[in-house]
């Protein structure tokens, strides 16, 4: 199995969150932003297929977008 390491995980709700890591695929690292659930013990985290797979290629990309979301979100809190 492909090792992972998680960056971080935002909650969604009760029983979901967004986990953030980097992943590896065919000897190749990716960023992994991905939905996972809880079972039902609520200790254990499982991937769903909703999520996003960046190659380090695009991250400058991903993260310039991010920042523009930023700017625009804080202009929208000044108003």
């Amino acid at each position: 199995m492909a090792e992972s390491k998680l960056i971080a995980t935002v909650p969604r709700s009760a029983t979901e969150q967004l986990q953030i890591a980097i992943n590896e695929y065919k000897g190749k690292s990716y960023l992994d932003l991905r939905i996972h659930y809880t079972t039902d013990d609520g200790q254990t985290w499982l991937p769903t297929k909703k999520g996003v797979t960046c190659s380090p290629e695009n991250l400058e990309t991903l993260r310039d977008a991010i920042d523009e979301a930023m700017k625009e979100f804080m202009t929208e809190a000044e108003e």
